[in-house]
């Protein structure tokens, strides 16, 4: 079967997260154990147990659930066999994602993708002070009309340093507006008039894949410049452009990139649709991405993998 593995981004994070793998196999307890070595940290315990204020921090949940993805591919490659060259396609990360899926493709080394996530979440929330950014859910609008109401919305502004810029195309329907707090409030008013079912506010500490987190781009270009970066065993297909990519030197410059940049999900999958993918197996914790598959591309099967039983039951397909 042609199949694609694709890995969670911020939101999926749930306290227990990664338990019942590492009860079940020594593979995944192995490599919780190397996340924890590798930021000296001991960030299993927070996923198992708790609590949900610490491991939701940013700093916190982009190595948790990489770590929890990691250890569902581990599972795989020990208990089922798993090989990238027969058995996956493509590699597709939605945002901190990106990193899971070069890791579970072997171009990042383990304890190097924890820390640069362990990094990454740090600079995203230095790059703007708590409270001034904002993200927003526009429902029922494409991904043109929601740039033509995220241009509206800055323009609107008082102060013209104000920014609003879509964030996540995420599915039909379904995009995500990212900036400044007052020009995003101001992006839910001006939706409304363009159409859209309904605009939400998102409980999240900062204004992410916005232009407002340059600073963290930065910093995130200074950190791979230090880190070793082989080509991923499958094509990894990008958030920036939705198209696959293999070159090291190319992946590097559109992880940086990808800091202040849409997140085209919606066209990677219709990507992998394209090429003929037949399954498309969301690794780690949550079913998100596994919902927006399904109604972005109907005709492809959709599973979550997750935990021991889903693990063995995947075991089973390969």
């Amino acid at each position: 079967m042609n199949r694609a593995f694709v890995f969670p981004g911020q939101g999926s994070q749930a306290v227990g997260m990664g338990r019942g793998l590492a009860a079940a196999f020594p593979a995944a307890r192995r490599l919780f154990d190397e996340v924890d070595d590798a930021l000296s940290q001991p960030l299993s315990r927070l996923m198992f147990d708790g609590p949900e204020s610490e491991l939701t921090l940013t700093e916190n949940a982009q190595p948790a659930l990489m770590a929890a993805s990691l250890a569902v591919v581990r599972v795989l490659e020990g208990e089922g066999g798993l090989d990238f060259g027969r058995h996956v396609g493509f590699v597709v990360g939605h945002s901190l994602g990106e990193y899971s899926a070069l890791a579970a493709a072997r171009a990042l080394a383990v304890g190097d993708a924890a820390r640069l996530l362990k990094l990454r979440g740090q600079a995203m929330q230095r790059a703007v002070p708590v409270g001034e950014g904002a993200m927003a859910a526009l429902i029922g609008l494409d991904a043109e009309a929601a740039r033509m109401v995220a241009a509206e919305a800055t323009c609107a502004g008082i102060d013209h340093d104000e920014v609003c810029a879509v964030a996540n195309d995420n599915a039909p329907g379904q995009v995500v507006v990212s900036g400044h707090r007052s020009a995003v409030e101001r992006a839910i008013a001006i939706a409304r008039e363009h159409g859209a079912r309904r605009s939400v506010m998102l409980p999240v500490s900062a204004p992410f894949h916005s232009p407002l987190l340059t600073p963290a781009a930065d910093a995130m270009a200074a950190a791979l410049g230090r880190v070793a970066l082989r080509a991923p065993l499958a094509p990894l297909v990008a958030n920036v452009t939705a198209r696959p990519v293999k070159d090291p030197g190319e992946i590097k410059r559109l992880l940086v990139q990808q800091v202040t940049a849409v997140v085209r999900w919606r066209e990677s999958v219709l990507f992998l649709a394209g090429t003929g993918i037949e399954e498309v197996v969301e690794i780690g914790t949550g079913r998100v991405l596994t919902g927006l598959v399904k109604r972005i591309a109907p005709g492809i099967a959709a599973r979550s993998v997750g935990t021991p039983a889903e693990v063995d039951a995947l075991i089973g397909a390969l």
